[in-house]
Order: structure tokens, then sequence, then C-alpha cells
């Protein structure tokens, strides 16, 4: 722009103001390069997230028929007799006791 004032004639303020807009264009150019592969990185990690979270999905689906059969099976059992109450108390106190020891140990290690 400075360039204008230096300007002999109307052909060289054209010539310095054609220089200018290709300059601004050039910018403008590499500006919309740089977004555009910004939004496919943006597209691609969305992508991978999507798969990510369907593959979730389909693990915590297998783990709740997991589960619910689990519990079905658990339920059965304290429903079925008095041997069986002992039993399960029985596994239940052990595997408090077993947490215990486990933090216990885990917490010397760490010392």
């Amino acid at each position: 722009m400075a360039d204008w004032a230096r300007a002999q004639s109307p052909g060289a303020v054209e010539e310095i103001l054609d220089r200018e807009n290709k300059r601004m264009a050039d910018s403008l150019a590499s500006k919309v390069t740089r977004l555009k592969s910004l939004a496919l990185d943006i597209d691609r990690d969305a992508e991978d997230q999507n798969r990510y979270l369907d593959g979730m999905d389909s693990d915590f689906t297998s783990m709740t028929s997991l589960l619910t059969g689990s519990v079905k099976r658990f339920s059965t059992m304290a429903r079925s007799g008095q041997d069986n109450r002992k039993l399960l108390c029985g596994m239940a106190v052990g595997l408090i006791v077993a947490f215990f020891i486990l933090s216990y140990f885990l917490s010397r290690a760490r010392t």
C-alpha cells in the first residue's frame, strides 16, 4: 500500500494492486487449505470415536446379559434352600476377607 505514493503511472498502481491481490489470494488459499485439513482431521477423529463407542456399546450389552444371568443364578441359589445360604454366606465372608488381605499386602508393597 505504501508503494502507491511512489507509483508513477496508473499502470504501476494497477500492477501494485494486482500483486497485493495475488498475495492476499494466496494467503486466503493457504488458510482455506489449513481449515480443510483441520475439518478432515476432526471428521476422522469423530469417526474413530464413533467406532470406539459402538464397540463399547456391544461390550456393555454383552456384560449386561452376563450380569443378568449371574443375578438370576444367584437368586435361584439363594432361594433354593438352607445349605446354599450357608455356602453363600461363607463365600461372601471369604471374598471380603480376601479383599482386605489383598488391600493390606498392596498397601505394604507401596511403602
